[in-house]
């Protein structure tokens, strides 16, 4: 499995409210919580993402509230995959819940820019800065990780066990 698209890039603490601001809570369509993803700190990132990019960000990235809204408006904004040098614990495991592939790696974070060409395998964890041509390492999902990614959620990888 594997991920390829344009960087967009932030710091440190990104919090829930800031990746979707709680005023959007009234619903859960995602298509309409993607609609204002990252708008409170990036008010160009609705207008300019494409499907398959990728988000880097720099230490606790979804720290705050435990909403699975935020990795669901990242998700359906159409990023393929979130970099980051760590995760706050409730965002990484509702990321992997919702099937969001997300990656702490912190030399990646500090060798990717914004608007870097990134590219992800996530079987073996190599993040290919394209832009610079650097290579980094993260620590690939283990395969029942995989397998909940791969069938886009828990909720859905269990819907298929059952079947």
């Amino acid at each position: 499995m594997k991920a390829h698209g344009h960087c967009f890039k932030y710091g440190d603490n990104v919090d829930t409210d800031v990746i979707i601001p709680a005023r959007y809570l009234n619903t859960s369509n995602a298509k309409e919580l993607a609609s204002h993803c990252m708008e409170d700190i990036d008010a160009t990132f609705v207008s300019k993402v494409k499907e398959g990019d990728i988000m880097v960000a720099d230490k606790n990235f979804g720290c705050g509230s435990s909403r699975e809204h935020a990795p669901l408006a990242i998700k359906t904004s159409g990023v393929s995959c979130v970099i980051a040098a760590t995760f706050a614990r409730i965002f990484y495991r509702n990321s992997i819940n919702i099937g969001l592939p997300i990656l702490e790696c912190p030399e990646a974070v500090a060798g990717i820019s914004a608007g870097d060409e990134v590219e992800v395998d996530f079987d073996s964890g190599a993040i290919v800065n394209v832009t610079t041509g650097k290579t980094f390492k993260a620590q690939p999902f283990p395969p029942f990780m995989q397998e909940i990614i791969k069938a886009d959620g828990l909720i859905n990888q269990l819907k298929g066990k059952l079947k």
